[in-house]
């Protein structure tokens, strides 16, 4: 592509400073900005990353059809919630324009597993209108694509075994209640354990309703399916509430989490195949004590065995990366809702992103 890219940042929270910036970096002009937030609308996009004025000023989402029917950009980036549902409407709005679309969302990383029957709505539409539409960040390499190269090397797999660990304060309110953050263990237990004390039967009841709320590792487990050639026999989660003995002070929630109350979550996904290979994963969310720090540590067993670990990773800005160096893979693709194990490894773009468009 001669031109540049031209983008719409949807949701200009905590995220969209680094995706924002990053765009820019690599040659794509941000042509506008929606949100639903009050406080953000009529901002120009440069105060929001602390740079500037740009002269792009944010747009209220109630006019996002409009905003995106009069700027038609090459990609939309959402930045808004966890949940795939949540993103029913910025994804359908796009898919119904024919704009492409990448989003953060951590359930869109492979919604299939989750939520069959939106993904394929949307999935219909998008093709329909000749467009794609994916979710991607972190996951896409450091519970993805590293663990699948480290596979390619061994012989013999019997079992992957991943924990990751995170500071839910870093990525905005939405995700942090997603983890349970600040709800006593009562309530932990009534809002959050409770939709795993399931049977097989009615958890694919729930997911066939839409209203399932997995944990990240779920999607990620059924991506690394996918990727690896596995067939899904069962795939189980519990979800078990983090604590800490003295107050930690949320400023995300802006509350006091108290000593004893949830500081967030770990949730287990074990994924049994056909194949013998079990996968078992490991998201740790939380709000972190002083001493406490984001850890990624997955082990591939079977001949020979291999352990990788990263600590410390840059969680926020890896995500945000990533969205930005996905996007000439999420143009040149076919149209439909297309996860990213599809799109092939993710490389390092040194050029401007426009110059890897077909």
């Amino acid at each position: 592509m001669e031109r540049k890219i031209k983008a719409v940042q949807y949701g200009t929270g905590k995220m969209s400073v680094y995706t924002m910036r990053y765009m820019l970096e690599k040659g794509i002009e941000i042509v506008g900005a929606i949100d639903v937030n009050p406080a953000v609308v009529g901002k120009d996009i440069g105060e929001i990353m602390g740079q500037e004025k740009l002269g792009i000023t944010v747009s209220d989402a109630k006019d996002a059809r409009s905003v995106l029917e009069n700027l038609k950009p090459d990609i939309c980036v959402v930045t808004t919630r966890s949940l795939f549902a949540e993103l029913e409407e910025p994804f359908m709005l796009c898919a119904d324009l024919g704009i492409n679309a990448i989003s953060t969302c951590e359930e869109a990383f492979y919604p299939q597993n989750s939520n069959p029957n939106l993904f394929k709505k949307i999935d219909e539409l998008a093709k329909k209108n000749n467009c794609t539409i994916t979710g991607t960040g972190y996951q896409d390499i450091f519970w993805g694509q590293l663990i699948t190269s480290i596979a390619g090397s061994t012989q013999k797999i019997t079992k992957i075994k991943g924990s990751s660990s995170y500071n839910v304060e870093e990525y905005g309110i939405a995700l942090a209640e997603a983890h349970g953050a600040g709800l006593t263990l009562e309530e932990f237990d009534k809002k959050v354990a409770s939709a795993d004390r399931i049977s097989p039967e009615e958890r694919q009841a729930v997911i066939e309703r839409g209203e399932y709320a997995p944990s990240y590792m779920w999607n990620v487990n059924g991506w690394l399916c996918s990727k690896l050639g596995l067939h899904v026999k069962s795939q189980t989660q519990k979800c078990v509430p983090q604590t800490h003995d003295t107050d930690i002070f949320s400023t995300t929630l802006n509350m006091t989490v108290k000593a004893g109350d949830a500081t967030g979550m770990s949730a287990v996904v074990t994924t049994e195949t056909e194949e013998g290979i079990t996968i078992e994963s490991e998201c740790i969310g939380k709000v972190y004590a002083p001493d406490e720090y984001d850890k990624n540590i997955w082990t591939v067993e079977g001949e020979p065995n291999t352990t990788i670990t990263v600590e410390k990773p840059a969680t926020v800005e890896l995500t945000c990366a990533t969205i930005v160096n996905r996007i000439p893979d999420v143009i040149n693709s076919e149209p439909g809702y297309v996860t990213t194990e599809k799109f092939g490894e993710l490389n390092y773009k040194v050029k401007p992103l426009n110059e890897y468009v077909k």
